[in-house]
């Protein structure tokens, strides 16, 4: 059973910061490229920001410098952390774990940024 549970969201404020958290299981995380993609009400889902086996790393141009995407393959989690938010950032967040043609989604996670 592949489980990707994600955790960290929540209100905050323009300019706050998040760190979000998805844990996995049922999968072999280390050989994965994990991603955290968003969806906002009427849009479709989009890459956030992505990582490799490897750690390499890839951004949305909206969120690069701004947002860290990181994995600890010990603790089998990936995560976002989020600077500097915005509220055009606001979105549920999903995790993803992907390889070759694997590909799975976590439930996701409710972000929301306003004063």
């Amino acid at each position: 059973q592949v489980q990707l549970v994600e955790s960290g969201g929540g209100l905050v404020q323009p300019g706050g910061s998040l760190r979000l958290s998805c844990a996995a299981s049922g999968i072999t995380f280390s050989t994965y490229v994990m991603g955290w993609y968003r969806q906002a009400p009427g849009n479709q889902r989009e890459l956030v920001a992505d990582i490799t086996a490897k750690g390499t790393t890839n951004y949305a141009d909206s969120v690069k410098a701004r947002f860290t995407i990181s994995r600890d393959n010990t603790k089998n989690t990936v995560y976002l952390q989020m600077n500097s938010l915005k509220p055009e950032d606001t979105a549920v967040y999903y995790c993803n774990a992907r390889r070759t043609s694997l590909n799975f989604w976590g439930q996701g996670i409710q972000v929301t940024v306003s004063s």
